[in-house]
C-alpha cells in the first residue's frame, strides 16, 4: 500500500512585509546613521523622520527617529525602514515589498537574515570599536577625539554598488556639489517605489545608459565613463564585489578587490579606500588622500602648514589597522560635513 506523502515544510507562504528587532549597543550614536542618509535635504531615496513631545523639543532629544530608505531586492523596489527609540536600545526594521509575494518558507528565513545583515552593515554593529577605544583612548593626538565621541562607528551605504558611484561622483568636488549630482543621477536612472522614494540604480540599470545621458545629471565625462566601466564590469562579472556579509571585510579580500579597482580608469587610492570602508566596513584602509582628513589632522595637531598626503599616510600608518576609523573621527571633526 502506498504511503501518503508527507506534508513539505517548506509550504508557501504570503509575504507583504519583514519585520524583525535588532538590538543596539549602549549609546549608540543614531544622529551619525541619520546625518549619514540624510545627506540629501529633497530625500530623494532616503527619508529621515523625528518624533519630539514638546519636552523633548526644548531638550533636543527625540523621542523616535525613522530611516526609510528605497533598495531593490532580489531586483524589485521595496521600502526600508528602520525605527529607532528614545533610548536608542533596539531598532525597529520593517522591508516593505513591492506586492504581496509568494515565498517558501524557508525564502522567508532567508530574506530575514538578509535584511537584518543588511542593517547590521548600514548601522556599524560589526565594528568592534570597544578594542579600538581601550588601545587609543589615552593616545596624546587622538585619545581626546575618542573621548569625545566613544561610541562612533562608521555608517554604511545600502551596498558596495551605491559607495562606489558616490566615491566616484565626490571625487575633487565638495560634499554639497556630490548629493545634486547624486540626486539627479537616483532620479533620472532609479526605479520608483511606492512610498514616494527611489532606489539607487543598479549595475545593470547604469550599462543600459551612455555618456551623453549620464553626463545631464552633472557628472564629468570622465566620471561618466567610469561609472559605466564600473557598472560593465559588475554586470558581466569581471569585477567580483564580495557579498555583503555582516562580518567585517578581511584584508586578503580588501587587496584582491583593491587590485581589481585600481585597474578600471578613474579609479585611485582615495576612491578604493572609501568604498572599502562605505561599502563593505573596511577599517584600514589609508585616507591619506582626503582633504577634509588632512585639514582636520592640521587643526589636531596644531600645525601652521598644511598637512600633505605624505604626511598624512605616515601618521595614520601608526594606527593599522584602524586607520579609515581614525579618518572617521577626524570627520568627525567638521561636523557642519557628511563625508
Amino acid at each position: 500500500m502506498r504511503s501518503k506523502p508527507t506534508q513539505q515544510i517548506d509550504e508557501l507562504i504570503n509575504v507583504m512585509r519583514i519585520s524583525l528587532e535588532l538590538a543596539l549597543p549602549v549609546n549608540y550614536r543614531v544622529a551619525d546613521v541619520l546625518a549619514f542618509h540624510g545627506r540629501d535635504s529633497e530625500q530623494v531615496s532616503e527619508r529621515c523622520v523625528s518624533m519630539y513631545s514638546e519636552y523633548q523639543t526644548q531638550s533636543g532629544q527625540a523621542l523616535s527617529s525613522t530611516l526609510e530608505k528605497a533598495i531593490l531586492w532580489d531586483g524589485f523596489p521595496a521600502c526600508l525602514s528602520i525605527q529607532f527609540g528614545a533610548q536608542a536600545a533596539a531598532a525597529i526594521l520593517d522591508l516593505d515589498l513591492p506586492a504581496r509575494q509568494s515565498i517558501k518558507s524557508n525564502q522567508a528565513t532567508q530574506w530575514r537574515g538578509g535584511l537584518q545583515n543588511i542593517v547590521v552593515r548600514m548601522l556599524g554593529l560589526n565594528q568592534d570599536i570597544a578594542v579600538f577605544r581601550k588601545q587609543y583612548a589615552h593616545h596624546p593626538n587622538i585619545g581626546e577625539l575618542i573621548q569625545q565621541r566613544p561610541s562612533l562607528r562608521v555608517p554604511l551605504s545600502a551596498n558596495p554598488f551605491e559607495a562606489l558611484c558616490w566615491a566616484v561622483t565626490g571625487q575633487q568636488i565638495s560634499v554639497s556639489a556630490a548629493v545634486s549630482i547624486r540626486r539627479r543621477f537616483i532620479q533620472q536612472l532609479g526605479t520608483l517605489h511606492s512610498s514616494g522614494l527611489r532606489c539607487h540604480p543598479s549595475p545593470s540599470q547604469v550599462v543600459a545608459c551612455d555618456i551623453e545621458e549620464l553626463r545631464t545629471t552633472g557628472l564629468s565625462k570622465s566620471k561618466a565613463q567610469t561609472l559605466i566601466l564600473l557598472a560593465q564590469a559588475i554586470d558581466t562579472g569581471q569585477l567580483l564585489l564580495p557579498k555583503a556579509a555582516a562580518k567585517l571585510m578581511d584584508h586578503a579580500s580588501a587587496e584582491v578587490l583593491r587590485g581589481q579597482l585600481l585597474a578600471i580608469k578613474g579609479i585611485g587610492p582615495w576612491t578604493v579606500n572609501y568604498v572599502l570602508l562605505r561599502g563593505f566596513a573596511y577599517l584600514d584602509g589609508s585616507l591619506h588622500g582626503d582633504v577634509a582628513v588632512r585639514r582636520s589632522l592640521q587643526i589636531l595637531l596644531g600645525q601652521e602648514v598644511k598637512v600633505t598626503e605624505r604626511g598624512a599616510e605616515q601618521w595614520l600608518a601608526q594606527f593599522s589597522p584602524w586607520r579609515a576609523l581614525v579618518a572617521a573621527h577626524l570627520w568627525a571633526m567638521q561636523a557642519d560635513q557628511v563625508y
